[in-house]
């Protein structure tokens, strides 16, 4: 693993917690009108409609919501001839376990293609990455019963956590993958991580450029959950 994806990790797993702070409320709030707009169109036009849910790598801290990834996704999308919908259901901080808590409010978003982005404040807090496993195998069983295609988005890992731990936390996203038969993206911050000119001052979140460059390395796994449908 490059050493600026070991530093970029570390310090990623430290902030998207908020330096430790508690777990985020587990009943989100109601929708936002930007989401409630993203709803109604989605809703309205017949669109295929993408949910992608995750901490705050998803919700896009500190830049426009429009430049996060969700949005520049959507735009790419639609520019490329697909009829589609982004919602962004990202909540920063959140754990696996916060994500399982919350998946029948984003099975309320009607998602035809759910991209799961979770883990990461796992590794930081110590969870047993068994329990990550079991959270991330409820999560894609449940959309899966609810005929939802999942697009799972793999996570790197704080070397210094120790070997053991590193290696079973790394095999969770393809054993889960393999389990289901799930679409996985090998490393969401592929090409970001560590890149400072890609990244805000806090050297963990990407900037808009940052997030145009998450697009395009998801973007062939997308597309390749949107010819299943």
């Amino acid at each position: 693993m490059p050493t600026r994806n070991i530093f970029f990790v570390f310090i990623i797993m430290l902030l998207l917690t908020g330096c430790g702070g508690a777990e985020p409320t587990p009943t989100p709030p109601p929708p936002t009108p930007s989401l409630s707009a993203a709803m109604a169109d989605a809703n309205s036009a017949g669109a295929i409609t993408i949910v992608a849910m995750g901490d705050s790598l998803t919700e896009g801290t500190g830049v426009d919501l429009e430049d996060a990834y969700p949005a520049q996704l959507e735009r790419k999308l639609r520019a490329e001839g697909y009829d589609v919908s982004v919602i962004n259901a990202g909540v920063g901080g959140e754990t696996s376990s916060g994500a399982r808590s919350r998946v029948q409010w984003v099975l309320t978003l009607q998602p035809d293609i759910v991209i799961l982005e979770t883990g990461a404040n796992d590794g930081l807090r110590g969870i047993d990455p068994a329990v990550t496993e079991q959270n991330m195998d409820e999560l894609v069983a449940t959309f899966q019963q609810n005929n939802v295609t999942v697009v799972l988005a793999g996570m790197q890992i704080v070397e210094n956590m120790g070997p053991d731990y590193i290696e079973k936390f790394r095999a969770i996203y393809p054993a889960v993958a393999a389990k289901y038969e799930v679409i996985l993206i090998p490393f969401f911050l592929e090409n970001v991580g560590g890149i400072p000119n890609l990244n805000q001052s806090d050297s963990v979140h990407p900037t808009a450029a940052g997030y145009a460059v998450v697009v395009e390395t998801i973007y062939p796994y997308v597309v390749e959950a949107l010819e299943k449908k």
